[in-house]
């Protein structure tokens, strides 16, 4: 069942990277990619978690905009990690890169619509 509350959603993907990373060989690509992708999938829920703060109609935008380039930028590391590992990891990774996309459709849409 899909999730529908953004802040939920945003924060079970954050841990769900989070997880994935801990399963991945120990190495210093993986660290480094690692410390990346944790970033910034962490990083779209706290700003869309800012973005609801509601400090004017300026600052919700700027902010969903932030987030929405923390899914993009989540999304390219995710794939980096996809293509240096074993193909073990692969199914997990595309589950997550699709996730951040979806997330990066759901920004785009509140901030075309606002």
């Amino acid at each position: 069942m899909p999730i529908y509350d953004l802040e939920q959603r945003t924060l079970e993907f954050a841990i769900a990277v989070r997880i994935f990373i801990k399963s991945l060989p120990r190495n210093t690509t993986n660290y480094e990619d690692g410390k990346q992708v944790i970033r910034s999938s962490g990083s779209i829920g706290a700003n869309y978690i800012e973005a609801s703060e509601n400090l004017g109609q300026k600052d919700f935008k700027m902010r969903l905009k932030i987030a929405r380039k923390e899914a993009k930028e989540t999304s390219y590391w995710l794939k980096i990690i996809k293509a240096t590992n074993e193909d073990t990891f692969r199914e997990k990774a595309d589950n997550l890169i699709a996730e951040s996309e979806a997330l990066r459709k759901i920004l785009s849409a509140i901030i075309n619509k606002n």
